[in-house]
């Protein structure tokens, strides 16, 4: 499978990410494994998860996800074949979303335990912290990359000023910068990333991976109405795109799904990979069968009209 270079990094993904926020939720650790399996066998190769995930499931206190990644890779001897993303800076009981220098020394520590490796290849600041200065949160990630816990950084929820901000501060005090975006973003949400937030990260050469690239589940067209809420457990989160708007990007999926041969999601994740600055969506997936859909989204591509369409309905 054609990797995609990571904005000015050297790291080169797959033009999809498995996502891992369902390891230790809805995916036990023997179904995560089999998740894995498929997606490296198909020649997939980056997973992104978060210190935070699972933390919100009853009996979880965080960490379920990176230690089920870190038992996989041990147990396959195949660290070096997957680039590695995670996060730092959720509330993971401390009281509040902290990116100070203290709170990261001690966080890359654990997360890298969980994952059982010397080293992350992105990592990224998951949230704003308003009460921490850039300067800090850089320098702090500057002794990380120095001291080889971390290859790269990047960020995840800042808009364009925030980021503007934290590159001005990287380059004035000689700091690493963020070299890695990871925003909202599908056919539906888009109106956080198009626009000045995506302009930039094009001029600055920063690699863009997004998250909810199917809308919480909403794009894989099974969810057409209230009753439909009840399927899974993220049911309930849909609710707010059940709309004329909502119908309509429905109705456009259907139709180039239809001439392709393909199902709704994969066409939404193919339009996401067709925009240009993307560098690749993030999705995840709990049966075997929704990683071979993800696999076949990776490998589909949507033509100019079809582009178009989407485009109109989404507007």
């Amino acid at each position: 499978m054609q990797k995609r270079r990571l904005g000015r990094t050297d790291l080169s993904i797959a033009p999809l990410v498995l996502g891992g926020n369902v390891f230790g939720w809805t995916a036990d650790e023997k179904t995560s494994f089999d998740l894995l399996d498929r997606f490296a066998d198909a020649g997939l190769n980056a997973v992104d998860t978060a210190d935070v995930y699972s933390r919100w499931a009853p009996g979880n206190k965080g960490g379920e996800s990176e230690a089920i990644i870190g038992k996989w890779m041990k147990s396959r001897g195949n660290r070096d074949k997957i680039v590695v993303i995670t996060k730092v800076g959720s509330d993971m009981g401390q009281g509040r979303r902290d990116l100070s220098a203290a709170y990261i020394e001690k966080a890359v520590d654990a997360s890298l335990k969980r994952l059982q490796t010397d080293a992350i290849d992105l990592y990224l600041s998951h949230w704003p912290d308003p009460a921490t200065p850039y300067e800090e949160t850089l320098g702090a990630y500057q002794g990380l990359l120095a001291k080889g816990k971390v290859r790269y950084v990047g960020c995840s929820n800042l808009d364009a000023g925030q980021l503007r901000a934290a590159l001005d501060v990287a380059s004035l005090r000689g700091l690493p910068r963020y070299d890695v975006l990871q925003p909202e973003y599908n056919l539906y949400d888009r109106s956080s990333l198009d626009g000045p937030l995506l302009d930039l990260c094009v001029a600055e050469d920063i690699g863009v991976i997004t998250y909810f690239s199917l809308a919480k589940g909403f794009l894989s067209g099974k969810y057409r109405g209230k009753a439909d809420l009840g399927q899974s457990e993220r049911g309930e989160d849909v609710a707010s795109y059940l709309n004329d708007r909502g119908m309509r990007i429905l109705a456009a999926l259907d139709a180039v799904s239809a001439r392709h041969s393909a199902t709704q999601a994969e066409v939404a994740l193919a339009w996401v990979m067709a925009r240009p600055g993307v560098t690749a969506p993030i999705a995840s997936a709990t049966t075997t069968a929704q990683v071979d859909s993800l696999v076949r989204a990776a490998s589909l591509k949507l033509g100019a009209d079809d582009i178009a369409a989407l485009d109109r309905a989404s507007a």
